[in-house]
């Protein structure tokens, strides 16, 4: 197997890159997206409660937290084809599990080994793909990146939804499985070189333990608030999150590069406002499914096809939104993008049995042009406040808070959903409980996007930001 830099350009090597990573990177959100519909039937199988049903899908995104930033590291120090191949072999085997799962235990554990395998692909894709596209390919390498995880976005709730109604829930799982062996036999196939850029680093095992631990500590404690044993594991959580920022800062090869943070105020402040964008939007989807369905009796497929205008928007806008950034300071698209996120959810504060369904179309789609307008300036601005050599490791962290936002949305909504409802199911009798619930989720989430628009905003300017690095010919010249 050869051991190859990121500089050496071949084109049929690029092209069964960008086939499989962007075949993975659709996987992802079209699994999140398409669960989410299935709650419901999932529901009726197992008699399961609202809050097991959060964790169907917290439980992957935990797991992916968890796990992002140690694998990485040790992708790097051990072979990204190796760990990506890992990552395949584990969706595969796990998407078949949870597809036979014959209970909730059974199915949230195999959606927790589920995200272990997505935190591998997570990790490893991008800097896969960074690595064999040159600087001046790579724009265009991650658009089409960006179009998967849209897609997989646009099209989970739909095929998600159809696959519910005509196969039943498990299809979702088993289609994800067969598309996973497809990219799995690509990738032994015809992906032979290997990438290993940290084989003389050491791995910081205490601090992924710490970070594991506490991040672990504070989400299974954090739906059981307010009772003793939850606030002492939730305090125990931050506590370690804490313990491992501070060790981070004092190891020579951390698992996380906090210098990043303290060297560049853009860097740090772009990456809290999407985690805090992340946080507060992306429940709205889950929150969303279970209120057409429930509170308005739709059908899976039609409550999909509702919950389709929001990523379909974002998906068409996003390249616009990225190209325009190039002129106008992002941080001002940026916030523009987060108040408009805002808007929406603070519209869906105030939502009733009654509620128009034609206004939730427009609220959706409006929220849909206001992500399209913070995510790729945001990330814009992240990658245009570093050094070259830092690409893969701003990648990295941007990822990472991208989990963590996406983990957070589904806690405060666990924790709410547990605080109000208990352990009862959702049912006509506890109709408008949930429907409280619900609405106070979104009125916090709102709350959050008007928090965030002041990081957004005080990140400073990007456009003249001199991150230097490195071109391709010094590049060249040194491998």
């Amino acid at each position: 197997m050869e051991v190859i830099s990121f500089c050496k350009e071949n084109p049929v090597l690029q092209r069964t890159v960008l086939i499989v990573v962007c075949l993975t990177s659709f996987l992802t959100p079209f699994m999140l997206s398409g669960v989410n519909i299935a709650l419901p039937m999932i529901q009726a199988e197992f008699g399961a409660s609202a809050v097991q049903l959060t964790w169907v899908i917290t439980s992957f995104l935990l797991a992916i937290s968890v796990f992002l930033v140690p694998m990485g590291k040790l992708a790097d120090m051990y072979g990204r084809r190796r760990f990506f191949i890992y990552g395949l072999l584990g969706f595969v085997i796990t998407s078949i599990g949870s597809g036979l799962a014959v209970s909730m235990p059974m199915l949230i554990a195999m959606r927790a080994l589920q995200g272990i395998g997505g935190a591998m692909l997570q990790c490893t894709g991008v800097a896969i793909l960074v690595s064999v596209f040159p600087g001046q390919q790579r724009g265009r390498a991650m658009g089409f990146l960006l179009a998967a995880v849209y897609l997989g976005l646009s099209l989970g709730p739909f095929v998600g939804g159809w696959l519910t109604r005509v196969l039943g829930w498990r299809s979702i799982f088993l289609l994800n499985a067969t598309l996973c062996i497809y990219a799995l036999g690509l990738t032994w196939a015809r992906l032979k070189e290997e990438w290993i850029e940290g084989k003389d680093e050491s791995f910081d095992w205490q601090g992924s333990l710490v970070y594991g631990t506490g991040l672990t500590c504070f989400m299974i404690g954090a739906p059981r608030v307010p009772d003793m044993s939850a606030c002492l594991l939730v305090a125990a959580g931050m506590g370690g999150l804490i313990m491992f920022v501070r060790m981070e800062q004092h190891t020579t090869y951390p698992v996380l590069d906090m210098h990043l943070f303290s060297a560049s105020r853009a860097f740090a402040f772009s990456n809290v406002a999407a985690l805090i964008h992340y946080a507060a939007s992306y429940a709205t989807m889950f929150l969303l499914s279970l209120y057409l369905q429930y509170m308005k009796g739709m059908q899976p497929q039609t409550a999909g096809l509702i919950l389709l205008f929001q990523p379909v928007f974002q998906a068409v806008l996003s390249p616009f939104a990225g190209r325009l950034s190039d002129r106008i300071e992002p941080g001002i698209l940026a916030s523009v993008g987060m108040g408009m996120t805002g808007l929406g959810l603070g519209f869906f504060a105030y939502l009733r049995p009654d509620s128009s369904l034609v206004l939730i179309v427009c609220v959706l789609s409006f929220m849909g042009i206001g992500c399209a307008l913070f995510s790729s300036p945001n990330m814009n601005a992240i990658m245009g406040s570093v050094h070259r050599r830092q690409y893969s490791v701003a990648a990295g962290i941007s990822s990472t808070m991208r989990t963590l936002g996406m983990m957070a949305s589904m806690g405060i909504s666990t924790v709410l959903f547990a605080f109000m409802l208990k352990n009862a199911a959702i049912e006509p009798v506890t109709y408008p409980l949930f429907l409280k619930t619900v609405r106070l989720c979104f009125l916090l989430f709102a709350c959050m996007c008007a928090c965030g628009i002041y990081f957004s905003l005080a990140r400073g300017k990007i456009h003249g930001h001199q991150g230097g690095g490195r071109d391709e010919e010094e590049c060249l010249q040194e491998h």
